[in-house]
């Protein structure tokens, strides 16, 4: 039988962030369809963000890449990609997890808090935290 993970992106990616990066992760989302060009199919094999209408989390799962106004200068807006999913993973999925944070530690926009995972009815959780462009080892 397989182990069940809700796993959480909740992170803020730099405006600058390069559009075949956004593109893989609105494939990931479910909200593109066509494969995303220069996206290595072995660390990405399937969209790994889609939203299950079934899911059993309570509240269901949940996915948004929003590009919003974080604060504002002298030169005018300053503008982030807002990246929250939560959703449930088979252990399977799990697999994929660093692939899938190689491929936006590059681009967050601040540091710290990035996220989670947990096993499904466990109370303690495993966080994600992005800093210099890269992340601490998620242990999976």
């Amino acid at each position: 039988m397989s182990n069940h993970y809700e796993v959480v992106l909740s992170c803020l990616l730099r405006d600058d962030t390069p559009d075949p990066v956004l593109a893989a992760l609105r494939w990931h989302l479910g909200t593109e369809t066509e494969d995303p060009e220069d996206l290595d199919f072995e660390e990405h094999p399937y969209p790994l963000l889609v939203q299950n209408p079934n899911s059993r989390l309570p509240g269901g799962d949940f996915v948004s890449l929003r590009r919003e106004v974080q604060a504002f200068s002298d030169a005018g807006e300053v503008h982030a990609w807002e990246l929250f999913t939560r959703t449930y993973w088979v252990d399977d999925h799990m697999l994929h997890l660093t692939g899938l944070l190689d491929l936006i530690a590059p681009y967050v926009a601040v540091s710290g808090y990035g996220g989670h995972y947990r096993e499904e009815y466990a109370t303690a959780m495993t966080p994600f935290r992005f800093h210099g462009a890269t992340y601490d080892p998620v242990g999976f």
